[in-house]
């Protein structure tokens, strides 16, 4: 067990007390965090960063910062600028997946007509073409493996899937599905 406290009027670090900050510590860290603009709900996950990073410098053995609300009041501060880094990552990644997305999804019975338009295309196939078309996309098998499972070169497995994949889309385009 973690032993020690801060002394509540010169901020030293002594054996025995639970919290590690006294009440106007904490009020210190609370505004700091918060005029470093973190959300009023995230301040006392804050506030409990500051307290465990206190405890970890005093569990491995570190000398007590000399003015325990002053190096609180840094480590608040660093805090909210980590707040607000990982605030515009996020963003930057809702950004990135909002560009993978397609524009338009189709409804329900769009994908309904399109799935039956590519199921009678794969049928209009040739056995070897199917099989390759079936292999690559709906078993997701990389170009490599189809060709030795099918024993034939990788440049036939492309060939016909190049070739088939261009019969598919003059059928659906025939058929003004796409």
């Amino acid at each position: 067990m973690l032993r020690g406290r801060i002394r509540r009027g010169r901020g030293a670090y002594v054996a025995g007390d639970d919290d590690p900050l006294d009440a106007a510590q904490e009020r210190r860290v609370r505004a700091v965090l918060a005029l470093g603009g973190v959300p009023q709900a995230d301040l006392p996950d804050g506030v409990q960063q500051v307290r465990l990073r206190l405890l970890e410098r005093a569990a491995s053995g570190r000398e007590a910062p000399r003015d325990v609300s002053a190096w609180a009041a840094v480590v608040a501060s660093n805090l909210a600028m980590d707040w607000h880094r990982a605030k515009r990552r996020q963003e930057r990644l809702g950004e990135r997946l909002a560009a993978l997305r397609p524009a338009e999804t189709p409804s329900g019975e769009e994908t309904s007509v399109l799935s039956l338009a590519v199921a009678r295309g794969l049928d209009r196939l040739p056995d070897a073409q199917r099989q390759v078309v079936v292999l690559r996309f709906y078993a997701d098998l990389p170009v490599r493996s189809i060709a030795e499972q099918l024993g034939v070169p990788e440049g036939t497995v492309k060939s016909r899937l190049h070739t088939a994949v261009r019969a598919l889309r003059a059928r659906l385009h025939e058929d003004e599905v796409v």
